[in-house]
This record gives structure tokens, C-alpha cells and sequence, in this order.
């Protein structure tokens, strides 16, 4: 009984094994020659590797983002973030100047989703990142954005203002370039 339950655990053992190990390279094939409009196979991605995607246009990435995520900075100019616990309104159970912080990180975060290629407006046009200021329009929300988190850490008011007027002149910037139209179709055209 002991040879058969070892000759069966070793073809066992040794099938898994083979089944595991790495195939051998197979034997160089012969070489076609290459034609002027052939071009090398794209690699394949990485197992388990993700890219940046375009979900939504940029009217809805600032109504649904950066609009939402100012106000809460805005707000806090006026309203004492103390006296705010939480926003029962939504389920969020983060209150107070963490919600401030919560919100000037998601504005800078947001300045990433501005700059991921194929995003279009929602006229159809694209998002207008071929234009030599659009880089600099971004690095100016996430100079903002970052202004107001550190201001929101102070958890001083005065600061906060300060922190909210840099950002309305960051969203300024763009919106009287790009946004501000007489209609729709002209929105993201210079």
C-alpha cells in the first residue's frame, strides 16, 4: 500500500509540477521580412494594471466634483465649520473643517481628471488641453485647491477667506476664458 500511495503522490506531485512550470521558449522561427507598413504589436497591459479613463465630459466633472467641493469651501466664509457636524443631506459623516480639508483635496485630485486626454466638453468639442494657458489654468485650481486645504488646517476663518478668494480667482481664470459664452456651442473655444 505504501508504494502505490507513493508512486501515486509522486506522478501526483510531478504532473502539478510540470503544469506549473514555465514553458520553454519555442524554437526561433524563421524570420519574415518586414514590410514597410507592418509595425510592431502594441504590448499588451500589465495584469492587474490601471489607466486613467475618461468617464464623464467636463461639464460633468465640475458639476458633479469641483462645484459640489468649492461650495463647501465657499461656505465656510461665512458659516463657522464648527457648528456643521455632518451633511445629513448626502451621508457624509465628516463634519466641521474636516470636511473643508475633505473638499480642497478633492478639488486638487480634480485638477488630475482635467488633464486626462480625450476628455470633450459637453458641446462635443475636447476639452480645450491643446491650448498653450490650459496647463497653467490647472496648476493654478491645484495651487488654489492646496491653498485652501492648508488654510481649512489652520481652522481659522480669516484664513479660509483669504484661501476662498484665491480659489474664485483660479475658477475665474478658466470660466472667463473657456466657459463664459454666449452659448453652449462656443464653450471650451478660446
Amino acid at each position: 500500500m505504501r508504494v502505490v500511495s507513493a508512486m501515486f503522490a509522486f506522478v501526483f506531485f510531478t504532473a502539478v509540477g510540470s503544469a506549473q512550470a514555465p514553458a520553454k521558449p519555442a524554437a526561433p522561427a524563421q524570420a519574415k521580412p518586414a514590410t514597410p507598413a507592418a509595425k510592431p504589436a502594441a504590448p499588451a497591459a500589465a495584469a492587474g494594471r490601471v489607466t486613467a479613463k475618461v468617464q464623464g465630459n467636463l461639464a460633468q466633472v465640475m458639476r458633479g466634483i469641483l462645484f459640489p467641493n468649492s461650495n463647501i469651501i465657499f461656505d465656510a466664509q461665512n458659516n463657522d465649520p464648527t457648528k456643521k457636524k455632518e451633511d445629513a443631506a448626502f451621508g457624509n459623516p465628516y463634519g466641521g473643517w474636516q470636511s473643508v480639508e475633505n473638499a480642497a483635496i478633492a478639488l486638487a485630485e480634480s485638477s488630475n481628471l482635467l488633464i486626462i486626454p480625450g476628455r470633450m466638453c459637453s458641446n462635443n468639442k475636447p476639452a480645450p488641453m491643446n491650448q498653450a494657458d490650459w496647463p497653467k489654468l490647472v496648476q493654478g485650481l491645484r495651487d488654489a485647491s492646496m491653498a485652501a486645504y492648508k488654510a481649512a488646517q489652520t481652522k481659522n476663518m480669516d484664513n479660509i477667506v483669504d484661501a476662498a478668494g484665491t480659489l474664485t480667482e483660479a475658477c475665474s481664470n478658466c470660466h472667463d476664458k473657456y466657459r463664459e459664452k454666449p452659448n453652449l456651442s462656443l464653450r471650451c473655444t478660446p
